[in-house]
């Protein structure tokens, strides 16, 4: 019974906005408290228990975005019981070791709770995943591109950010697509993450939490607040949904000028900043870029002759080139690739356990050192001399690649951090000097873009 004197709720603190419908529970349950309606039988310490969902007219707790993150908010907290919608309690088993989570179904399954009348019981602990596409895919299914798999390869087990140039039909989108099924699976950390933002999001939609890297690739089309994040009330965008997976951006040069240049702090600091005028968002946007451009039409088995490439290049800007790792070619398949054999091609799990193997190094590597990194992308600039030390050769064919292209400091990092992962992939402490040579190699724009 709604009490019919004057009620006054206190959403503190003031200066904070309050938006959207995740209160009603607690909203309703104040109210039903402070009107006598509800006996408190002590079963459950009201004072150390957290009440969230939206509430139907006829009573209901209906699915509602964001709860995992209250969720876990409310065990930094130190509560020690929490109500949730049923419909949400997929998303919560993954935390419910730290504290009681009660999956209800209406608003009387909670009075009834509190009053001791009926007996709820909190979730168990499990893992419930969400089916990735991506398992049905493999890299035997491409034929041919051998040195682009080869680049792939050695992306996955950096971290680092890559292009794909060539023309059309080449394979890259295949390729593209099958970069999660050779990268390793996500910690219990990651897990978490990504599956908060997907709950922000709301796209979990009771589906459970996502245990497999994300792989997301908007078409060219989507706006600025799609790829990026925001809105009145901002919400994780893209790059934010893929996190700890990949972000596929096909026809890059397609894509708005603003939309690329944002990606520039993402790509270098793994989050995104969206300010507004009621204050600032931070959303994790730790993704691993790959970007595909189609260059020229005639798909020769070159593409450093095609004169569509500068005009491309302009329209992406230099800086943001500058802060993609690898830019590998896709030159057209040959027939004799067509035609082979798929018996012959590498399956992805191949790819994977090298990858893998190389991951363990470096996370043993930077354990090591105390550092809160795991991929050699992430190598900070006051360390690479020391993690990536070259040999007298070496640094003098960089210097010739250096004063030739007149390359950037960060391009010269970038070259030094892939010959780390190559040496990595070899299972070699020292980088050699072919290392070097075929990290050079992975950086084919940098002679059009600084010359």
């Amino acid at each position: 019974m709604f009490p019919l004197n004057r009620i006054l709720v206190n959403l503190v603190p003031a200066y904070i906005k309050k938006e959207g419908s995740i209160l009603d529970t607690a909203i309703a349950i104040g109210i039903l408290l402070g009107s006598g309606q509800i006996e408190d039988s002590g079963i459950i310490d009201i004072n150390n228990t957290v009440f969230v969902g939206e509430l139907s007219l006829d009573g209901q707790l209906k699915y509602t975005k964001g709860i995992l993150p209250v969720v876990l908010r409310a065990i930094e907290l130190g509560f020690r019981n929490i109500f949730v919608p049923e419909v949400n309690k997929k998303e919560c088993k993954i935390v419910s070791k730290d504290i009681n989570i009660f999956p209800v179904k209406n608003l009387l399954e909670i009075t009834e709770t509190l009053e001791g009348k009926i007996n709820t019981t909190p979730l168990e602990f499990e893992l419930t995943t969400s089916k990735n596409e991506t398992l049905s895919l493999d890299f035997s299914d491409v034929r041919g591109q051998y040195s682009a798999k080869r680049a792939i390869e050695i992306a996955a087990a950096g971290g680092h950010n890559i292009l794909m140039v060539g023309g059309p039909g080449g394979g890259k989108t295949m390729l593209a697509k099958r970069i999660p099924t050779i990268l390793p699976e996500m910690d219990m950390k990651e897990i978490i993450e990504t599956t908060k933002i997907y709950s922000v999001a709301g796209l979990l939609d009771g589906k459970g939490i996502i245990t497999e890297r994300p792989f997301r690739a908007p078409h060219h089309t989507s706006s600025d607040v799609a790829i990026i994040g925001g809105g009145r009330i901002p919400k994780p965008g893209e790059i934010s949904l893929a996190h700890n997976g990949v972000l596929f951006l096909d026809e890059l040069q397609e894509f708005k000028s603003n939309v690329l240049q944002v990606l520039r702090q993402p790509l270098e600091e793994g989050i995104i900043t969206i300010s507004r005028a009621e204050g600032n968002v931070t959303f994790l946007a730790n993704f691993m870029f790959v970007g595909a451009m189609n260059v020229g039409k005639d798909n020769s088995d070159s593409v450093y002759s095609s004169t569509d490439i500068a005009k491309i290049l302009h329209k992406i800007s230099t800086p943001f080139i500058d802060r993609i790792d690898m830019h590998i070619e896709v030159p057209r398949v040959k027939f004799q690739d067509i035609v082979e054999n798929p018996n012959n091609s590498k399956k992805s799990e191949h790819y994977r356990e090298r990858v893998i193997r190389a991951r363990e190094i470096q996370k043993e590597r930077y354990q090591k050192l105390g550092l809160n990194i795991k991929t050699n992308s992430k190598i900070p600039p006051n360390l690479i001399s020391e993690i990536c030390q070259i040999s007298d050769s070496s640094r003098k064919l960089l210097e010739v690649v250096m004063s030739k292209f007149k390359i950037s400091m960060r391009s010269y990092h970038k070259i030094l951090k892939i010959s780390r992962t190559i040496a990595d992939l070899d299972g070699s402490e020292i980088i050699q000097d072919h290392h070097v040579a075929e990290a050079v190699q992975y950086r084919v724009l940098d002679k059009i873009v600084y010359s």
